[in-house]
């Protein structure tokens, strides 16, 4: 450890930090994509059929909903440093758990408990980037961010069709043992632990409410596509979910020491950076889910195939991000995300002049470009969003941010299978069948129909954009009261924290 220890000494903290959550991120959310690639063979494997083999993508996205808006307090609480580091062997304890699962039913145990570290991973490593860089230097935090945001989503299909086909079923997540591992080690070498010593004492109501609100919602927008929107089962769990949040906020905002920081809503730009995004996540994850049906379904692409298609769009991206990035400060949040929005309505509706005569090159040339465009919204985005944010909130505000992305890219699913469902002939086939099995013209309408719907969001998002401050404020001092949890010892110290007054 001496010699790791001067090598790091050498390197400045804030991009130790960076590398240490690029490996979980990018962990993390391959893993979500990646499963999707083998639930045919783990039919196959476990005998199982599609309404109990969905559970296996259910039960982690529901793990994922009762931990994420949680772990800004427990972070705050306990530690980043010791709560990133239970993050990261959770998910590898999960990972290597699900790889030795036996049955349908042990998979989808294992999965929850490797949602735990998932749900926890991304919030509580995202708070510690946006410490370790001052807000002058946040647009570079979001370009490291930005790149495995948008490409483990592009290399999942690929990598998961490569173990699936040439190993197995298990290496899909036996892969992240080793990964996982490495990223532990890393973390706990070259981080620094940081509590906020107003954290507060745990907040039942707020976990319990903000758990049940978020995983009714997803599961109802999870379901709604195949079982109907008026399944009674698609409606209590989604009534419940709303009940719960509405519930929430009366709870949170009655509370002086509250679990989720609602207040941060206040804030201009904090709130419509988050709508920004929310609307761009809806709009990019549902063409994240139609496309891959039209290329492999409509035009006959293998899954290999159709990743290699879809592949320009993180190389647009990753070619722009540096410029992006610097682009921030000279033009500002509102332009750059008025760029950005703007570009992926366009890119959105070139899709409708696609047809199943279109070349695959003309396609990966618009995909590239809207790589590049999405790298004006990711920089921008968070930038604009963790600006507003004084630094002893960033745990708290990236809660916030984590669960409205999880609810915004399972919305963005949901409009687009079922706009899809929809135009189909019939109506009612589900989203398991896809476009498989329908007449070419009946295919290609659908799609068109789900490509407009998804250009409609994307529209919105840039209504919202408009609504984004057009000069950046500079911080400046003010008083926040320290250590006002609940039953504090402590006399009232104030600290000097650089805010954004809206």
């Amino acid at each position: 450890m001496g010699a790791a220890a001067r090598i790091f000494s050498q390197v400045e903290y804030r991009y130790l930090v960076a590398a240490a959550f690029v490996f979980g991120l990018f962990m993390d959310i391959l893993d979500t994509t990646i499963v999707n690639v083998a639930l045919p063979r783990l039919a196959e494997e476990f005998h199982a059929n599609t309404a109990t083999l969905e559970w296996v993508v259910t039960g982690y996205v529901l793990s994922l909903a009762v931990w994420v808006p949680a772990s800004g307090w427990i972070g705050d609480r306990f530690g980043t440093k010791k709560t990133f580091l239970f993050a990261t062997a959770m998910f590898v304890i999960g990972s290597a758990l699900c790889g030795r699962a036996w049955s349908i039913e042990s998979l989808v145990a294992f999965r929850i408990v490797q949602g735990v570290g998932g749900g926890m991973l991304v919030p509580v490593g995202t708070a510690m980037l946006y410490r370790a860089f001052t807000p002058a230097e946040r647009a570079r935090a979001s370009a490291i961010l930005s790149v495995p945001t948008m490409l483990a989503p592009m290399l999942g299909p690929l990598f998961g069709g490569f173990l699936v086909d040439a190993v197995s079923w298990r290496w899909i997540f036996y892969v992240n043992v080793p990964v996982g591992v490495l990223s532990f080690l890393f973390s706990w070498a070259v981080l620094k632990e940081h509590r906020e010593p107003g954290a507060g004492k745990f907040d039942p109501a707020g976990f319990l409410l903000a758990g049940l609100g978020t995983a009714g919602v997803l599961f109802s927008l999870s379901r709604g596509p195949d079982d109907g929107w008026t399944s009674p089962i698609v409606l209590l769990t989604g009534l419940a979910g709303i009940a719960s949040f509405v519930l929430l906020v009366y709870f949170e905002t009655h509370n002086p020491a509250p679990m989720l920081d609602l207040s941060l809503y206040a804030s201009r730009l904090f709130r419509t950076a988050n709508l920004t995004g929310a609307m761009f996540m809806c709009a990019q994850f549902g063409m994240l889910f139609v496309l891959p049906l039209f290329l492999q379904q409509l035009l006959g692409l293998s899954a290999f195939e159709s990743g290699l298609t879809t592949f320009p769009q993180p190389v647009g991206q990753i070619l722009m991000v540096q410029f992006t990035s610097r682009m921030y400060h000279r033009l500002g949040p509102r332009l750059n995300l008025l760029i950005g929005t703007g570009g992926i309505l366009f890119t959105t509706l070139l899709f409708l002049l696609v047809n199943l005569d279109t070349g695959l090159w003309w396609i990966r040339g618009l995909l590239f470009l809207r790589g590049c465009f999405i790298a004006f919204n990711m920089v921008s985005m968070q930038t604009a969003l963790f600006s507003a944010v004084p630094r002893e909130k960033t745990g708290r505000a990236s809660s916030l941010w984590n669960t409205s992305r999880q609810l915004a890219v399972a919305v963005g699913v949901a409009v687009a299978a079922t706009v899809l469902v929809a135009a189909l002939p019939g109506g009612s086939a589900g989203t398991a069948a896809g476009l498989a099995g329908v007449p070419q013209a009946a295919g290609l309408f659908a799609f068109h129909a789900t490509v407009a719907a998804l250009a409609v969001v994307g529209a919105l998002a840039v209504v919202f954009a408009y609504q984004v401050e057009e000069r950046q404020q500079q911080p400046v001092p003010r008083l926040i009261p320290v250590g006002e949890g609940h039953g504090a010892a402590s006399a009232r110290a104030t600290a000097v924290a650089r805010d954004v007054v809206d």
